[in-house]
């Protein structure tokens, strides 16, 4: 509108001022507080996590980290993905704070609050920075999409749900039964 001053944008010099007892991401300089997750977000994170580090660790592929770890994709841009992994190739990329760059792995947890932000904005933003692999679970689908970098964005790998087996094209000879996640 006439006469609205701009929007100043956020840094992630500003985002370090923030509290600690608090959860935030900062996407293109706007700080987003983040809620508790629900149990179920919380026991799905637990699943994939406890699988996917157990996978890495015992192959010594490189290091897995949960949420809250922040990931700095840019000066205005902080993300705190439910899941991420990290090659040895890449360690250079972990520092004190958190990680500085594109993980290999990222998972997202659609929740109602952050749902469309996961599927649109973030999605955009990791294919941006080089996220090679991205996976989108879908909790009350029973679901995870699994999506790949290609050259023009991320492309759809396969959607797994009840009976199906995950396999990851980034973490070769990684497989999940879909029924484990989200069974009882």
């Amino acid at each position: 509108m006439i006469g609205e001053k701009p929007r100043q944008k956020l840094t992630y010099a500003d985002y370090l001022a923030t509290p600690e007892d608090k959860r935030y991401e900062l996407l293109d300089g706007e700080l987003l507080m983040l809620p508790a997750p629900d149990e179920l977000h919380q026991r799905t994170q637990a699943e994939l996590g406890y699988n996917v580090m157990a996978f890495v660790k015992t192959r010594g592929l490189g290091r897995v980290y949960f949420s809250p770890t922040d990931v700095v994709l840019s000066d205005v841009d902080v993300v705190q993905p439910d899941l991420l992994f990290v090659s040895n190739d890449r360690l250079d990329i972990l520092t004190a704070a958190g990680v500085q760059g594109a993980p290999e792995l990222v998972v997202e947890i659609l929740s109602p609050g952050t749902a469309e932000r996961d599927k649109g904005y973030k999605r955009a933003l990791y294919a941006q920075h080089g996220v090679k692999e991205y996976w989108l679970v879908g909790t009350d689908a029973g679901t995870i999409t699994v999506l790949l970098l290609e050259e023009t964005g991320y492309e759809v790998v396969g959607t797994f749900g009840e009976g199906d087996t995950l396999t990851s094209p980034t973490l070769d000879g990684f497989s999940l039964r879909i029924d484990e996640v989200f069974g009882p």
